[in-house]
């Protein structure tokens, strides 16, 4: 494995071997869904408004069985299968969406959709509207005059999806980070239409540490003179900042196990010790640097200070959320520590909510939550399969 290749699988948290099995993949299609418009919830208007969405499964007569799938700060909606038989890896949580897994798509109908102003607004098989898409005004890229858009934004539009499918109860929301925070939105300002919450590896009711991490993630990409205050579209990017930004979310989004494990003290070449001279770098940062660099090649600088914005702004009341809950998270995870969660808990039992407990361990803190969900797997059917108010 090259370093490149070594350095996407390991800023990721991924082993050499893969992680998924390749056998009988479940081939899917990405599709678009539109809204002629949409009003934010800080009261600017987006005309032409587009994400996109892919689903897995059948709904049934009574579209009685749809289950949403939220996805994390850097993911997209792909959440399981593959477009093509020949795709190097399926979805993101493959492992428990597909026929007779966790998520089982001969019972369910699971879509997923790419949020507003998704960081791989550069990548082909993404759909969304934010800052690097044209505004119909103007006929230029909206930079940084988009308008702030919020968790619950991305909810809305969400919704509206769901609401044009002709769903008007979702057996369950279940999500990731980023994506547990959407399904705490659910179940505060669509308590009526939720079934079920599954938040994984995500926290309730915001965090004023978590919203200075977060300026951190972002604060690569301002200094970068090639940002230019957001007017970069038609000029150089500033990918330099883009890189470093995402190094930093890679290595807060695992811990010391993943980086002892994977990479330990050693050079990133054996014929230039770090010691010898200040250019010479220990592997992991190199590692996360080439991880950097390959994964800014699909992102968009301003997409992702606006999905930090997004996060910053994430304040749902868990003590409003009525909808029977499985909390699950990493007890290793520097994003959402353990007490964040145990917080979180408290406040949806608070309210006289029922909510169930699992976790998934392995080396990547955070990123547990993604690359070892199928842990919880048993967990995640039987609440799903469980009757309402049992």
């Amino acid at each position: 494995m090259n370093l490149v290749k070594l350095a996407l699988a390991a800023a990721l948290g991924f082993a050499a071997t893969p992680l998924w099995a390749q056998s009988d993949p479940m081939i899917v299609r990405k599709k678009t869904f539109e809204l002629p418009e949409y009003r934010t919830e800080g009261g600017r208007t987006i005309k032409q408004v587009k994400i996109g969405w892919e689903s897995y499964g059948t709904l049934n007569a009574d579209k009685s069985n749809a289950i949403l799938v939220t996805h994390f700060f850097s993911g997209t909606s792909h959440a399981a299968g593959r477009y093509a038989a020949a795709d190097p890896a399926p979805g993101y949580w493959d492992s428990i969406i597909g026929p007779g897994k966790a998520i089982d798509t001969n019972t369910y109908f699971v879509l997923s959709s790419d949020t507003l102003v998704n960081l791989n607004a550069n990548s082909p098989n993404v759909v969304t509207t934010g800052p690097a898409s044209i505004d119909p005004d103007t006929g230029k890229p909206y930079g940084m005059s988009f308008p702030v858009v919020s968790i619950r934004d991305f909810v809305n539009v969400e919704k509206a999806l769901v609401d044009s499918l002709g769903i008007r109860k979702l057996h369950a929301v279940v999500g990731a980070s980023m994506g547990a925070l959407q399904a705490y939105e659910w179940g505060v300002n669509h308590p009526d239409m939720v079934e079920r919450l599954v938040p994984v590896i995500g926290a309730a009711g915001g965090d004023p540490f978590l919203v200075a991490w977060l300026d951190v993630w972002g604060q690569p990409i301002r200094l970068d003179s090639k940002w230019n205050g957001g007017d970069y579209y038609g000029k150089e990017a500033p990918n330099a900042g883009l890189a470093a930004a995402l190094k930093v979310i890679s290595l807060h989004a695992n811990q010391e196990e993943w980086a002892r494990g994977t990479f330990g003290l050693q050079p990133a070449a054996e014929d230039r010790k770090p010691g010898a001279a200040m250019g010479n770098e220990f592997k992991i940062v190199a590692a996360l640097d080439a991880a950097g660099k390959a994964r800014a090649a699909g992102a968009d600088a301003n997409h992702l200070l606006y999905l930090v914005k997004a996060n910053q702004l994430a304040a749902a009341d868990p003590a409003r959320i009525k909808a029977p809950t499985l909390l699950i998270n990493s007890p290793t995870d520097l994003v959402f520590p353990p007490a964040w969660i145990e917080r979180t808990a408290a406040a949806i039992r608070s309210a006289g909510t029922p909510v169930e407990r699992a976790t998934v361990t392995g080396p990547n803190g955070h990123l547990n939550g993604v690359l070892h969900i199928a842990q919880a797997g048993p967990a995640i059917a039987a609440f799903l399969a469980k009757p309402v108010g049992k």
